[in-house]
């Protein structure tokens, strides 16, 4: 799969949603399209997610594209719905993914395409 379709399957995860400018991923950093994470952690049962919320995120409001070429697994998160929730300061929530949801086997390695932002605290 070409660089293009892979865009055009990131856009197609996004959807109309755009998040806040304060999270965009810098340019030129590669795949803006893509939701930047605040961590992720894999365990036993899944992956997890941190994402930016004003309180009214979801596990729903996500969608997640995986290809496989030959051996390597990569995957990538994209937000289907905005949060459209007022908070007075910027926070952020947890979202598990399992396993099987994924269509993953559990010891797979996982190369996780998602840029990373640190978390600094609510309202900075």
């Amino acid at each position: 799969m070409d660089r293009r379709v892979f865009l055009t399957a990131a856009l197609a995860l996004a959807g109309c949603a755009t998040a806040p400018p304060q999270i965009l991923a810098p340019a030129g950093a590669g795949l803006p399209e893509l939701e930047p994470l605040y961590g992720a952690q894999a365990g036993r049962d899944g992956i997890t997610i941190s994402v930016a919320s004003n309180g009214c995120t979801e596990k729903a409001d996500f969608a997640f594209y995986l290809e496989r070429r030959g051996q390597a697994l990569t995957l990538a998160f994209g937000r289907k719905r905005v949060d459209t929730c007022r908070s007075f300061a910027m926070g952020r929530t947890d979202l598990s993914f399992t396993w099987d949801e994924l269509n993953l086997p559990p010891r797979a390695p996982v190369f996780l395409l998602n840029p990373l932002l640190a978390w600094t605290g609510p309202g900075s």
